[in-house]
């Protein structure tokens, strides 16, 4: 059983407490960050000795491309997504062919060493605005975004990865880093959904997990979207039809702290409609999550956590030798000067 707690390890190995911590029933899912990796073998490794502990614990990890991919030795580097947006004005089929083609080849290597998902791809329109969001977004114009994040995603599907797309209802109009600040976008419902949210109806069936943002709307509600019931249920859930897994975004940015402390915020983003809560970078607030869970227990919708299971097809020694593998290797590489 996949509990509803996501949380993190310190390094490169299991130390004594984190084999504790990951046994814990309300643990369901683990995310490696660049501290975790060194190189292939030793991810696998990694993910071996949790898998010892954890088999159906669900593992994951931004590799996004460009300045978010954590896994970065050994692994093919990948452009940030604006690549294929500037493509597209002068080559469409060509960007369309390339985005495909990188989000197989992101899926399958992260597949190969063992990890299930990685949090991508971006569905956040690129508005100029968000230091944040900027080249990690697919286009300015949403309709073209989708085109692009489509061919991303089925490549992610071939690879046998499951998607999951970032940040509901939309980062990329608001200046503020969610991370360190507190984002506000003031605009009215109308305006997100004439924009922002076109990338999230288009594609919400071909998505099996969607991650809000710490960002406040406050003319549709005063709570930041992924502690918003309205954002959640009312929009996610009930109007645009989602019936994957919701991620928090991590509750140790500072866009989660008007809510209060780590058990607070757990509470919040749960009861407003979050399926699994991400604690990063503070185990401190994890443990306490994990306290508050053991008081008010959260059993998880099981059979939307069994789409996000890696179906992998290829180990990494036999990913890297593969026809597939090695086309798509010289197509990303050959783009890469653009970045």
């Amino acid at each position: 059983m996949n509990g509803a707690l996501m949380l993190d390890l310190v390094g490169l190995e299991l130390d004594a407490e984190e084999k504790e911590i990951l046994q814990h029933p309300h643990v369901g899912g683990l995310i490696f960050f660049a501290r975790n990796y060194t190189g292939p073998e030793q991810i696998q490794a990694l993910v071996n000795s949790v898998r010892a502990l954890r088999p159906e614990i669900i593992i994951a990890v931004d590799q996004e491309g460009g300045r978010v991919q954590r896994f970065r030795d050994g692994f093919v580097k990948l452009p940030p997504m604006k690549v294929f947006g500037d493509m597209f004005t002068h080559d469409p089929r060509k960007a369309r062919e390339l985005a495909h083609q990188c989000g197989w080849l992101m899926a399958a290597e992260v597949l190969a060493v063992g990890v299930d998902i990685s949090f991508a791809p971006i569905l956040d329109v690129d508005c100029g605005l968000s230091k944040v969001i900027g080249n990690r977004s697919f286009h300015a114009d949403p309709e073209v975004a989708v085109i692009l994040l489509r061919e991303f995603i089925h490549g992610m599907h071939e690879a046998g990865m499951a998607a999951t797309g970032k940040h509901f209802p939309g980062h990329g109009s608001v200046e503020a880093d969610s991370h360190v600040a507190i984002p506000v976008d003031y605009r009215c419902f109308a305006e997100i959904n004439a924009l922002d949210l076109i990338p999230f109806k288009a594609l919400s069936s071909e998505l099996q997990g969607i991650m809000p943002a710490h960002v406040i709307y406050p003319e549709v509600d005063s709570k930041p979207a992924g502690f918003s019931p309205i954002w959640l249920q009312e929009v996610l859930r009930q109007s645009l039809g989602f019936n994957g897994v919701i991620f928090s975004d991590d509750l140790s940015m500072e866009g989660a702290g008007v809510v209060g402390g780590y058990a607070d915020r757990a509470d919040a983003a749960l009861e407003a409609g979050c399926d699994m809560v991400l604690a990063c970078n503070q185990r401190a607030g994890a443990i306490q999550i994990l306290e508050y869970l053991e008081k008010y227990p959260r059993i998880p919708h099981q059979h939307r956590f069994d789409a996000l299971r890696g179906k992998g097809k290829l180990k990494w020694n036999d990913l890297t030798k593969s026809p597939q593998w090695l086309a798509a290797e010289e197509a990303i590489r050959s783009i890469m000067v653009m970045a």
